[in-house]
Formats: structure tokens, sequence, C-alpha cells
């Protein structure tokens, strides 16, 4: 999933101070897993946002809260919000960036503000509260060589070819030997598997071009 973190108060009243109308738009897709940006945050938000205008004098300015299914859906977005936006100059967003700049490309004549902070795609340990960076989208995915442990995300260097001279009792120099080199994940995990050949398989450069901004799929 998309992993977000919400912006602080202060910064998102600052965007609006100026806004006589705001519908703050929850998304139920990844932010409202993380609990960051559903529909009950939406209404969180819009409560906060009423507060802090009022305490700024803004007494007079129109808030509502409301959620879809996913903004990061052209489709969705356009049938779902269209009505909703009627009466309302600006756009409080509590999805992640691609659905803020779904909503922003559709509706382009509003005015749409980012609720959150993107960080990363990862996956969630809901037991600890801790979310972990996984995939950073690179287009050549290799996982299948390297027992599912991506080296081009989780190894701080994105070494192709094993660890780098900077590890030690399968710690990572990178972040004062606190995270584990992923080298020795991938090692373990090969020997246990029994396929220690590709731990030593050579592994050329990787082709840029397959990650290079701004990339699209399918389509005419």
């Amino acid at each position: 999933m998309i992993i977000v973190e919400p912006k602080p108060l202060e910064e998102v009243l600052e965007m609006v101070k100026n806004e006589n109308s705001i519908l703050v738009v929850g998304c139920e897709g990844c932010t409202a897993i993380t609990q960051a940006g559903g529909e009950k945050q939406a209404e969180v938000m819009a409560h906060l946002l009423e507060m802090g205008l009022k305490l700024k004098g803004r007494k007079d300015v129109k808030i509502k809260a409301t959620s879809i299914l996913r903004q990061c859906d052209r489709q969705m977005v356009a049938i779902s919000l269209k009505p909703l936006l009627e009466g309302y100059d600006a756009v409080v967003s509590m999805a992640c960036g691609v659905g803020v700049q779904t909503v922003a490309d559709i509706f382009s004549n509003k005015k749409i503000y980012p609720a959150q902070n993107t960080k990363f795609m990862g996956s969630h340990d809901r037991e600890v509260g801790k979310f972990s960076e996984m995939c950073s989208a690179c287009g050549e995915c290799i996982l299948h060589e390297t027992g599912g442990v991506c080296p081009i995300t989780r190894c701080a260097k994105s070494l192709l070819n094993g660890p780098c001279g900077g590890f030690a009792r399968g710690k990572c120099e990178v972040g004062g030997w606190t995270r584990d080199c992923a080298w020795v994940l991938i090692f373990n995990r090969l020997k246990a598997q029994g396929r220690l050949d590709l731990f030593t398989k050579f592994r050329p450069p990787r082709n840029y071009q397959l990650s290079q901004s701004p990339r699209e799929l399918g389509g005419e």
C-alpha cells in the first residue's frame, strides 16, 4: 500500500486560510487502511479546520467532509465528486499524492490542497504499528531471484550483486547498525530454500529507462 503521513494542521490551515468553502475528501483506499485519510479522518479534519479557521477570525467558512472509494481512479472521482463539489471552491484531499493529482486533473477549476505527505510504498505491521518501505516501483522486478527481498529498496545502497563491506552481524552501517542488511536477509532465505546459486548470479546494471518518470502503461 502507499504510506502517507498527515501534514501538520497549521500547514493545512495556512493553505486554506483564504478559502470560503472547503470540501474535505477522504479516500477509502490506502490512506483509510492506515487510518490516515478515510471517512472518519476526513470528518475530524473538517472539524479541526473549522475550529482553526474560527480562531483565525474566519467564522463564515463552509466546510463539509465526505469520502470516496478511491481517489486514484479517474472514473470513480469524476462520478462520485462532481455532484458533491457544487458550491465548493476548494478541496482538501486526504489521499496520497496520486489521488490529489487525479482530483486536480479532473476538476482543474477547483483548488486542491493535500492533507498528507506521501512517504513510500510499504507494508503495515498492525501489532507494533509500524510501516516499512518494501518497493520502489523500479519497473524491473527481480524478487524471484532474491528470495522475495527487494535489494533496490531494502538495501540502503540499492546493490544488485551482494552486500558491501559496510555490514556487521547482519546489520547495515547506514542508519547506525539498526537495520538488517538486505543481502544478509537474501542469503539466509535463499540458503533455507536451497537456492544459493541465485545469490552468486551476476546481475547487470539496472535499466533506468524502465523507471524514467513520468511512466504510463496501457491505453491506446
